[in-house]
């Protein structure tokens, strides 16, 4: 997997450092400046607590201990009035440390249980304002002691995750505990009684605002009590009775606002409430299947009252609400948010925001079929257009759903490509850079997140480049909130993908953020560890970035990510980076690095051991790519990896392709070595090679083919090859694999079991680990000889041999040369002892081996090919030219045989040639 459905850095000296980004601040500040340098003691005090104001909690307390100044200024009350805390885990202590700082705070944002219990640490009287998400476990007990703590709260919503665990007891003590209530918001509840809502509506006589969404049942007649309520939602709600709403509800003397969405109204009940409520304006009715699937409903204009629902206008019809103020431009929210307000009308089109904000939320989180039309006509547009609401919460959720709608399929980071291409259109991607240039975290978080799932689209990704996107997210990696630095970590994941943006993520100091954040959540954070680790995989494929990826600690953070972590995601991920880095042997030291890494091998190898496929098949693979380096090669086999990666061939007969092309590969790997080679036949590594070689991928066919001819070199494995039935399978690739290479290898493992060696090896015994077969060596020579010959063959047009062996011009050979060329086996490296034997084969008695011998020089000693001079000078060494002269000259020698030696005699010329160039 390469993808996640994902800077400049700060240095020491003369360079620069990049500061954040605060656009609502850059025009107000002057920085007092001396030979380019901020002097920030000699900022005015009014300037420092702006400052102060853009930064966390936890930034903003440990800015204030760096100087006396800085200290009571870090403390001043306007600071304290809001406070988030969901960007760090908040216990008792931290909420202790913080509790003299809380005195005037009037706002609270908090997530999960553990942040809910602290709450009482604060010892903030006079909060107002308390929202909660990540509430599944918050009992009533905590809710109910929180409440008796804050009897000035005017707010308090929980959700839009569901709170499981709260029940109508604790409704009770909110109402009992919070006569100032205002604004209650509670999702997932259970059953909520008609005691809990009676008493709402007695001891909360300014309660406007009530949300009972997602819940399971509501008692509607005690709804219907709540006379000062304006604004009602039950959305997602599963079991309201239609009826008794519609002619009850409608009686509700303030009801400016309703919400039913995802419930199962129907037409007759908003037809009742639309047509009999005096005060009703609103009626939100957003995937309701009952009232969409009835063909009859007709929706009419009621006067000065709006449905918003997925088959009606929602942008006009929000306009006749606010036809007054309405200007020619078509982005209606924008033209009230710019005019001047009325409160009554700010009221509804705050409440508004919010529904519209939660709802299109719901729906993209449910992945329903037949929505395209709306979310590209009307789903998107709404949610950039609540993306530039002045609720943080609103402006959250649309980032949030902009994330969530585009995701067809997030185990596979599968996206629609019309909506992804959507967004970009409406201008999506600048309003979400802005968002994540924001100071305010949760935006930041929800920003990154969408602009990392929309960038799994080319355009979309090429889009967010050509914005300044890879810079702000390098910035937002080095976020010390974990939630910043993981959907960072995942726009940058997503858009490394395309090559084209590797040299811009180093550039921006990317490939060190991404290492830097490995170290910094080591434990503990396995999203920022597998989204940073599958970037610096995908960076690591770069030659020039797996240079800098090594180069910042890379291997170091990545080897550890390997040995220690025990998430499956990560360790794939980290074992694909480790492969990704070891695979430009030739051009930099990286596979070497890995090798030497303490504990590398080690983890590689027990990582083909896991139970998960994804982790096993890049193991294997990190494995196979460092073992084309020869010190990796024996340490591999030291650490055990001969048996584990038979096992690993044994066990995945019926894996994926991808698994299998590793576990034969790094097999293939490992077995240039004639000890390794030997102790893979030892092992039992010949059965699963040959069902391997049977797969029906060409990919596996390559490796396979690969590693059993390197074990066939052994004449002892050979005789296993032979006795474990490898030379139909060795046929059948040499004859019919799509794979040119998978066939040239199979007909050299053919040619090494058949040259003469494995029957000086039989005479002697069988194998000693094996009970001896009746096997018919002559007929499988026979078989093997007979394809061996076929392959060659069709290497050789008669035409052109004709030619050729009638004429000694260069362009004879070059057109036999052209035609007979497998492009692939010019990355072949063979051993002197390899090219000894295909050299002595050229005197063996059958003349098919003379052929293939000659036909198999040719390929490694082809000009162009990466390791055709080291061929070549082996052969110079070993005297070759003499054999070949002899081969291309003799009279009873195959046509092929004598063309392919003067061909490789010309080469070898050729490298004579070349080095004094």
């Amino acid at each position: 997997m390469s993808r996640r459905v994902r800077r400049k850095v700060a240095r020491k000296g003369k360079e620069k450092v990049v500061l954040p980004s605060y656009p609502e601040i850059e025009d107000e500040v002057s920085y007092p400046m001396q030979n380019g340098v901020v002097d920030w003691t000699g900022l005015p005090d009014d300037t420092v607590i702006q400052l102060f104001s853009c930064l966390n909690y936890r930034d903003r307390a440990s800015l204030s201990s760096t100087c006396k100044t800085w200290r009571v200024l870090g403390i001043s009350p306007c600071l304290w009035t809001s406070l988030d805390l969901r960007a760090h885990k908040c216990n008792d202590t931290m909420a202790s440390s913080l509790a003299s700082r809380c005195v005037n705070l009037q706002k609270l944002r908090f997530r999960g249980a553990e942040s809910a219990d602290a709450i009482l640490h604060l010892r903030a009287k006079n909060l107002s304002e308390i929202s909660g998400d990540y509430c599944r476990k918050i009992t009533d007990a905590t809710l109910s002691v929180i409440v008796a703590r804050h009897e000035s709260l005017e707010s308090l919503q929980l959700g839009p995750d569901f709170c499981e665990r709260i029940s109508s007891d604790a409704i009770k003590a909110i109402a009992l505990c919070c006569p100032k209530l205002k604004k209650l918001r509670l999702s997932g509840i259970r059953d909520v009684q008609a005691d809990a809502i009676n008493a709402l509506s007695k001891h909360c006589p300014n309660l406007t605002d009530i949300g009972f969404i997602d819940c399971l049942n509501i008692d509607e007649m005690a709804l219907g009590n709540v006379l000062s309520v304006r604004f009602l939602s039950v959305a997602g709600t599963s079991t309201v009775k239609w009826g008794v709403v519609s002619h009850l509800w409608h009686k509700l003397p303030n009801l400016i606002g309703l919400d039913v969405s995802r419930t199962d109204i129907g037409s007759a009940a908003v037809s009742r409430l639309l047509s009999s409520s005096h005060s009703l304006k609103v009626l939100c009715a957003l995937n309701c299947p009952v009232l969409e699937e009835d063909s009859n409903f007709a929706p009419r204009k009621y006067k000065n009252k709006m449905l918003l629902a997925l088959f009606t206008d929602i942008m006009k019809e929000i306009a006749f609400l606010l036809v007054d103020i309405m200007k020619k431009g078509k982005n209606v929210l924008l033209d009230w948010r710019n005019s001047k307000k009325d409160k009554n009308l700010n009221d509804i089109m705050t409440w508004i925001e919010w529904i519209l904000s939660h709802s299109l939320l719901r729906i993209a989180e449910s992945n329903q079929q037949g929505l395209d039309v709306f979310w590209l006509k009307q789903g998107a547009s709404l949610l950039l257009n609540l993306m530039q609401s002045s609720q943080e919460d609103v402006q959250e959720r649309a980032a949030t759903g902009l994330a969530t709608f585009v995701v067809i399929d997030d185990e596979n980071a599968s996206i629609d490509c019309g909506r992804a291409e959507a967004v970009m259109r409406d201008g999506g991607i600048r309003l979400l850079l802005n968002l994540a240039k924001s100071w305010r975290e949760g935006l930041q978080s929800e920003a990154a997140k969408a602009i990392a799932n929309l960038s799994v689209n080319a355009n979309v990704a090429k889009a967010v480049a050509e914005e300044g996107g890879i810079n702000i997210l390098a910035g937002l990696a080095r976020s010390m909130n974990r939630l910043v630095a993981e959907e960072a970590a995942g726009g940058l994941w997503n858009l490394s993908v395309g090559e084209e943006h590797k040299g811009a993520i180093a550039e921006a100091g990317g490939v060190k953020a991404l290492v830097d954040l490995i170290f910094k959540w080591s434990s503990g954070g396995d999203g920022v560890l597998e989204r940073a680790a599958g970037a610096l995989a995908n960076l690591a494929a770069d030659d020039k970035c797996s240079t800098e990826v090594a180069l910042a600690g890379g291997v170091h953070a990545l080897v550890m990510l390997a040995r220690n972590c025990k998430f499956e995601g990560v360790q794939e991920q980290a074992a694909r980076a480790l492969a990704n880095l070891a695979a430009h042997g030739d051009s930099n030291s990286n596979n070497a690095a890995v090798g030497q890494e303490a504990g590398a091998l080690d983890a590689l190898v027990q990582l083909t051991q896991s139970p998960h496929e994804g982790v096993r098949q890049e193991a294997a693979g990190a494995l196979w790519n460092l073992s084309f380096d020869d010190r990796n090669r024996e340490a591999i086999a030291a650490a055990g990896g001969v048996e584990a990666l038979v096992a690993l061939a044994q066990g995945c007969s019926n894996a994926s392709p991808g698994l299998q092309e590793r576990a034969a590969g790094a097999l293939w790997g490992l077995s240039v070595s004639e000890a390794n080679s030997i102790a893979i036949g030892r092992e039992g590594g010949v059965v699963p090679l040959i069902a391997l070689a049977r797969s029906e991928a060409a990919d596996v066919h390559e490796t396979a083919a690969g590693a059993l001819w390197n074990l066939a070199f052994n004449p002892g494995n050979a005789l296993r090859i032979v006795e474990e039935g490898g030379v139909p399978a060795l046929v059948h690739l040499c004859s019919s694999s799509v794979s040119k290479m998978a066939r040239f290898m199979a007909a050299l493992a053919l040619a090494y079991m058949f040259d003469g060696r494995m029957d000086e090896y039989a005479l002697i015994g069988t194998s000693s680990e094996s009970i001896s077969k009746s096997v018919s060596l002559d007929g499988a020579r026979r078989m093997a000889l007979k394809h061996i010959e076929t392959f060659v063959h069709t290497f050789s047009d008669p035409q052109t041999f004709a030619a050729a062996s009638v004429s000694s011009a260069p362009a004879a050979l070059a057109q036999v040369t052209e035609g007979a060329r497998i492009q692939e086996a010019g990355h072949l490296r063979c051993s002197g002892a390899e090219i000894g034997r295909f050299v002595s084969m050229l005197r063996n008695s059958s003349s098919v081996l003379k052929a293939c011998a000659a036909f198999a020089l040719l390929q490694f000693t082809i000009p162009g090919g990466r390791h055709a001079m080291h061929h070549a000078s082996l052969m110079q060494s070993g005297g070759a030219a003499r054999l070949l002269r002899a081969a291309a000259a003799a009279a009873t020698a195959p046509l092929e045989a004598k063309i392919f030696a003067r061909i490789v005699l010309r080469n070898l010329e050729h490298h004579q040639i070349e080095p004094s160039l």
